[in-house]
């Protein structure tokens, strides 16, 4: 079995393991009141879990289609050196700092952080474009969490109020 039908496999595994708990576990702990909603919060796991299953069942059975040339696999797991993996492990160590960081540091300053040493490990290098973009999506997410969907989120650090 090639090296993508194995990852499809894992995937797979995780997106059961996913499905059964958004089924099974999550709407039993609903309030009364929400029992009625036509959306309730487990309804967009159930359909994340179901539409990642079929898909990791495609390439797991090989119904993709087959690519037009037979030459080279997309990836070779015996060159994993040849690959930019200091660049992954970089942005996976960002993504754990940002998650420890959004509490301490604040949603606004932790997001920006993250969106620009993301892009500058990535190789961007035009700050004058790069900090207000982050700065703008950042606010507007924050804005949409806050604001629209009325979920608190801490804006700033916990020292600043």
């Amino acid at each position: 079995m090639t090296l993508d039908r194995w990852i499809a496999l894992v995937i797979l595994l995780i997106c059961l393991a996913y499905g059964y708990a958004a089924f099974f576990t999550m709407d039993h702990l609903l309030p009364p009141f929400m029992q009625r909603n036509p959306i309730w919060p487990s309804t967009f796991p159930k359909v994340l879990a179901v539409l990642a299953s079929l898909t990791a069942l495609v390439v797991l059975l090989g119904l993709e289609p087959a690519p037009k040339d037979k030459g080279t696999p997309d990836i070779d797991y015996r060159r994993l050196g040849d690959y930019k993996i200091g660049q992954a492990l970089i942005l996976l160590g960002l993504m754990v700092l940002y998650a420890l960081m959004l509490r301490p540091a604040g949603f606004i300053i932790a997001t920006i952080l993250f969106i620009t040493l993301s892009a500058v490990t990535l190789g961007e290098r035009k700050f004058h474009f790069l900090v207000p973009i982050a700065a703008l999506a950042t606010g507007i997410v924050w804005w949409l969490v806050q604001g629209v969907l009325g979920i608190f989120l801490r804006p700033l650090p916990f020292f600043l109020g």
